[in-house]
């Protein structure tokens, strides 16, 4: 008789496994489980070990899934997913009817948030929590869904696009005035506000001037690690940020920024709302989310 009642591996085995076939690689699912890569890689030498069979071929870089590394992997994910949905049924019917929705702090206080206070208006008694920051999602299955900028690495999320966005050089009425017909190169020579984001997806200066033709250097400028910063600083006049423009249009409806020169690029990647498959959302989450697309379709200026 086997030592455990249904005969299976320690399930931290088996979510170590199922996170590393699910990413093929240790140190993203290492990442994922808060646990370094060589605890991953003990725990698949451990099952391969107890399984008599090798689940992954080891390769220079990174690795891929053997036959019956494969199959593990699916009956694990079909199973996981099932467990998944009677868990949010059994919150939903709990404690909290709540829909959790994630978004860096740039997005949630100038475009989400918002929008929820249109959706609040309608359906009061649906409560939301917010959870915002700026650095990737992990946990990506805690959440009902979060909004991405480029489609989010979990193959097991619901991605649905939302919308493009533009770049833009932006500043001060004066500041714009100033440069209304510079050209790159003079534009380069500005006071720049530069975005280190824990994000690396996120556009840089350098990226956007590249694209447009300009391969020269740029000012060093200033630097900060929030993009709500870096608006408040062009706000007052202490630099050029690079506007998202869909999402800083409110700020140029009421002339806060302006947008400087005729230099545009169209964001390299979609923005998307992922989140977990339609059938294991709530009816409160649905209600949400085609609120959320609703809202991306309406035209901005």
């Amino acid at each position: 008789m086997s030592r455990r009642h249904y005969g299976l591996p320690p399930l931290t085995t088996l979510s170590a496994f199922e996170a590393a076939a699910r990413h093929l690689s240790f140190k993203d699912a290492a990442q994922e489980l808060s646990v370094t890569p060589g605890a991953v890689s003990h725990q698949i030498k451990a099952l391969e070990a107890e399984l008599n069979v090798s689940l992954f071929r080891r390769k220079h870089r990174g690795v891929e899934l053997t036959r019956e590394g494969l199959g593990l992997y699916q009956a694990l994910s079909t199973s996981f997913r099932q467990i998944s949905r009677e868990l949010a049924k059994i919150r939903q019917d709990g404690e909290s009817n709540a829909v959790k929705v994630g978004s860096t702090t740039a997005v949630a206080a100038l475009w989400l948030s918002p929008a929820l206070i249109h959706f609040w208006r309608e359906y009061p008694d649906l409560n939301v929590h917010q959870i915002t920051q700026d650095r990737p999602f992990q946990n990506t299955r805690d959440y009902d869904f979060f909004i991405s900028y480029g489609r989010n690495a979990d193959s097991s999320l619901q991605q649905t696009p939302i919308y493009r966005d533009r770049l833009v050089p932006v500043a001060t009425p004066e500041t714009a005035k100033q440069l209304a017909d510079c050209s790159l190169s003079h534009l380069a020579k500005q006071r720049l506000i530069h975005l280190d984001s824990a994000n690396q997806s996120w556009t840089t200066w350098a990226e956007w001037f590249q694209q447009l033709g300009y391969t020269g250097k740029t000012s060093e400028g200033t630097r900060v690690t929030s993009y709500s910063v870096a608006l408040q600083l062009s706000q007052k006049g202490a630099g050029i940020a690079l506007g998202w423009k869909r999402l800083i249009q409110p700020m140029l409806d009421n002339g806060k920024l302006v947008v400087v020169g005729n230099h545009s690029l169209p964001a390299p990647k979609e923005f998307f709302l992922a989140g977990l498959p339609d059938e294991e959302l709530s009816p409160n989450a649905l209600k949400l989310k085609d609120w959320i697309l609703t809202e991306a379709t309406q035209p901005s200026v």
